[in-house]
């Protein structure tokens, strides 16, 4: 007789889904980066931040992750696992590809990357946003300025990318046709991999540590 109940399965679902996510995010996003077409809004100002700063893109995204977190404070936010493992997560996995992965020459190389980058990072997205262990930093800070201000979540998001992006582009983040691939396609592929590692409930009908179903919103790193 299994000593391991169907709880048990179900978190360890959750759990594997949750860092698998979160790596396989970070992974994806060096992909992006090492296509040089253009990278997702908020890795923009990571890599303006890393060029100015001499850090590496993952310890500037660990780095503004915490910081973020910070503001969760007044806009009481409360994060969950998910939240604080996004923020260790993601950018050691992202430093831990880039030192692996050769910068790319000619287009072709650099196309396959960017597609496989933007692909794979629908795939991570839906895999940890199902796992419903929190929202990143980053998505929290958008929720939670809608909650406090009223404004649709849909303008807060707009705002905020739009600043990241400028930003990011100011201090010498890569900006191309992968950011506007990845603006457009990022919500279909993320739905479509939320429906596909879609958790069912606990077999007892009850939750485990986080609760909440995804929603709309894409998280970021």
């Amino acid at each position: 007789m299994s000593s391991h109940s169907p709880r048990q399965g179900h978190l360890a679902r959750r759990l594997f889904q949750l860092y698998a996510g979160l790596a396989l995010y970070g992974a994806s996003s060096a992909l992006l980066v090492r296509s040089g077409l253009g990278l997702e809004p908020w890795n923009v100002l990571h890599q303006g931040l890393s060029e100015r700063t001499g850090l590496s893109m993952g310890v500037v995204l660990t780095v503004l992750g915490a910081a973020i977190l910070l503001l969760w404070i007044p806009l009481r936010q409360r994060p969950g696992l998910g939240t604080v493992s996004n923020v260790l997560v993601i950018g050691a996995a992202m430093d831990a590809t880039l030192a692996v992965l050769p910068d790319a020459h000619g287009p072709a190389v650099r196309g396959t990357l960017m597609a496989a980058g933007i692909v794979l990072n629908g795939a991570a997205t839906g895999l940890y946003i199902a796992a419903r262990f929190g929202p990143g930093p980053r998505d929290g800070l958008m929720t939670g300025l809608h909650r406090r201000t009223g404004v649709s979540i849909r303008l807060v998001r707009t705002a905020l990318e739009i600043g990241v992006v400028v930003t990011g582009f100011v201090l010498g983040g890569t900006v191309g046709a992968g950011t506007l691939l990845y603006a457009v396609t990022i919500g279909p592929l993320a739905q479509l991999f939320l429906r596909v590692f879609a958790v069912p409930p606990a077999p007892d009908g009850g939750t485990v540590l986080a609760t909440g179903r995804p929603r709309r919103a894409i998280l970021r790193p």
